[in-house]
């Protein structure tokens, strides 16, 4: 079992920065690969990055890439989001979540475990 807390959400202008992190129970966080995933009202859940279990590879949905890092820190349980030249349509609820395999990262239904997701709000 996995319990996962995300953290660090928040009102931020567009053009700004939040990071966000995402601590995990247990002591198997190693053995996970680690997603964030995004809600916004009135839409799906979408992929927005996945690490494997080293943090030596990572996936970025294109609307993201090059503005947001994931990385992780296997010592302390955690995996982060960097979230920088934020813009309006980034504005959702955000989710972490655990994995057993890294193929199809982003897909939700690999997915074992869910946060209970951080409010990110971007105002233009």
């Amino acid at each position: 079992q996995v319990q996962l807390v995300e953290s660090g959400g928040g009102l931020v202008q567009a053009g700004g920065f939040l990071r966000l992190s995402c601590a995990a129970s247990g002591r198997t966080f190693s053995s996970y690969a680690m997603g964030w995933f995004r809600q916004a009202p009135g839409k799906e859940r979408e992929f927005v990055a996945g690490i494997n279990r080293s943090g030596g590879g990572t996936l970025y949905a294109d609307s993201v890439k090059g503005r947001f890092t994931i990385s992780r820190d296997n010592a302390k349980n955690t995996v982060y989001m960097q979230m920088n030249s934020l813009k309006s349509e980034d504005t959702a609820v955000y989710y972490c979540a655990a994995a057993a395999t890294y193929s199809s990262v982003s897909i939700p239904t690999v997915y074992d475990y869910w946060g209970q997701g951080t409010q990110v709000t971007v105002s233009s």
